[in-house]
């Protein structure tokens, strides 16, 4: 019988298929998302994590290729049940803190590569609606037929607070939780106000510049999945790798 892989907020504590590193990746976490003193800026994930809407995996490295078909495995599962949890859904997915210390880049090529290793091993053919060229205001990473916003936490963060994390972590949010929400509706507006409002007191740097709302012609949606600390600090093109299979019919190959 394999391992279990997702896992519920209440089940990590007690679970012995969460190793010790894991437990305590996830309480520290959880220290964050529910603080009342310091509120963490993500209402959307406050209020899922609160409604038991938010689902977790561990595995222990980023570079192995069985840790990251195991993080597949987890990803599908959740995919294949999301739209069932609850409309603030998000999967987490921890990675075992290392004890080496790694520059802000070398973390982002670590999150880059793990997006284009997913992609690579990934059953599913790219959406048919979403488009394949970062450059594209539309486009959205795409995992087992679904388009997801991704958000990276690092260790390596230190003034943008929002952004760190007791080691490697990737938040995988499906598009269908952003439904309706834009900067023209009432729900987007009040979410961007309280987002920005606690961002402030929150992080010791201002608000990212790349920050915007999905679709609108100057975002870019991967400019947004890794920021450094640096606002000034910019990625020249998305690291992100479409593999040759899905290449065709693609505007532009960046690669």
């Amino acid at each position: 019988m394999a391992s279990k892989m997702l896992f519920r907020a209440n089940e990590i504590l007690e679970s012995t298929h969460v190793p010790f590193w894991g437990k305590d990746a996830f309480q520290y976490f959880q220290s964050d998302i529910l603080s009342e003193e310091n509120p963490f800026p993500c209402i959307l994930g406050v209020e899922g994590f609160k409604k038991d809407l938010l689902r977790f995996s561990f595995v222990t490295t980023s570079y192995n290729y069985q840790d990251i078909r195991n993080a597949a495995s987890a990803l599908r599962e959740y995919i294949d049940t999301f739209k069932t949890i609850g409309r603030y859904t998000s999967f987490v997915l921890f990675f075992k803190p290392e004890h080496k210390e790694r520059s802000m880049e070398e973390y982002e090529t670590m999150f880059w590569d793990t997006l284009t290793f997913l992609h690579q091993i990934d059953q599913k053919k790219w959406p048919q609606d979403i488009p394949k060229d970062p450059k594209d205001p539309l486009w959205e990473f795409c995992f087992h037929g679904e388009p997801i916003f991704v958000v990276c936490n690092t260790p390596a963060h230190s003034l943008r607070k929002s952004r760190k994390s007791r080691g490697f972590m990737i938040t995988f949010q499906p598009r269908w939780v952003f439904e309706g929400m834009t900067g023209d509706s009432k729900i987007g507006r009040h979410v961007q106000k309280v987002v920005r409002d606690r961002l402030k007191t929150y992080d010791d740097v201002s608000a990212h510049p790349e920050l915007g709302w999905y679709g609108q012609q100057e975002n870019r949606e991967w400019k947004q999945y890794f920021f450094h600390d640096d606002n000034n600090y910019t990625t020249g093109q998305c690291p992100f790798k479409l593999k040759r299979s899905e290449q065709h019919g693609c505007k532009k190959s960046l690669y």
